[in-house]
């Protein structure tokens, strides 16, 4: 039986690095997050990575990579969240890959959660895709959502302490926080295990990737609990970003 012949694709070399291509149908649903992205642009500031490069390597290898394990079995059931999910990147993305995911966004910006929303349902995601306009530091203390995750991510949102004490509160026992940053230093490397000691949790994991196409080095961070998350963790609103933890030195 024929397939579909599948939308205008980018070059398929972008996916090797992956060892991983999109059928027809994800392709389908990449490109039209593309389109819908640029229609949205122009009613609201919603991302500037949305033409060439920019959304191909910049928005969605961006997003792919660091779940490159996951991407070996993408039919597995998981339950994800993106943590200020600002234009759908990382999570809408990964949701497109791995279909047998649900996924959660949470982003404290009305328009912006609106505006995903709408793009989410236009590309086939609303019965797997949820989106949350909350701050992160309640969504953390909300008993459906604390502890729930297997993957809780967050992209270009703040300071890796800030990040880890969003995320850590949200995994299962055996989940995975994801931090998906650019530069990393040794310094950042330092506060981040010092802010997770009192989070009861641990890095795993650091892998970095040069993005092709002279898109620049980005890095992974993943954590893992080594006990329950204190209730007290993520402080109120506002406090991690302005007393992050770790860095009474």
């Amino acid at each position: 039986m024929p397939t579909q012949a599948c939308l205008p694709t980018p070059d398929k070399s972008l996916w090797q690095s992956l060892d991983w291509e999109p059928s027809c149908e994800q392709l389908d649903q990449l490109i039209n997050l593309q389109v819908r992205l640029r229609e949205w642009n122009q009613l609201i500031n919603l991302t500037r990575l949305s033409e060439g490069d920019d959304y191909w390597v910049s928005q969605v290898l961006d997003s792919l990579w660091p779940i490159k394990a996951e991407l070996k079995s993408p039919a597995k059931s998981r339950r994800c969240i993106d943590v200020g999910t600002g234009c759908g990147f990382p999570g809408l993305a990964i949701a497109i890959a791995l279909p047998g995911a649900e996924v959660s966004l949470i982003d404290s910006v009305h328009k912006k959660t609106a505006a995903v929303y709408q793009i989410a349902a236009s590309i086939g995601l609303s019965k797997r895709v949820k989106v949350f306009t909350e701050r992160v530091e309640l969504t953390g203390h909300n008993p459906l959502f604390r502890g729930a995750f297997d993957l809780a991510m967050a992209r270009a949102v703040a300071k890796p302490p800030v990040i880890a004490e969003y995320l850590v509160p949200l995994i299962k026992a055996d989940g995975e926080a994801i931090l998906f940053q650019g530069h990393w230093t040794e310094e950042n490397h330092y506060d981040l295990s010092r802010a997770l000691v009192p989070l009861n949790a641990e890095i795993i994991k650091k892998e970095f990737y040069s993005l092709p196409r002279g898109r620049g080095l980005r890095h992974q961070l993943r954590l893992q609990r080594t006990a329950p998350c204190p209730n007290a963790y993520p402080r109120a609103l506002g406090i991690p970003a302005k007393k992050p933890l770790g860095r009474n030195r």
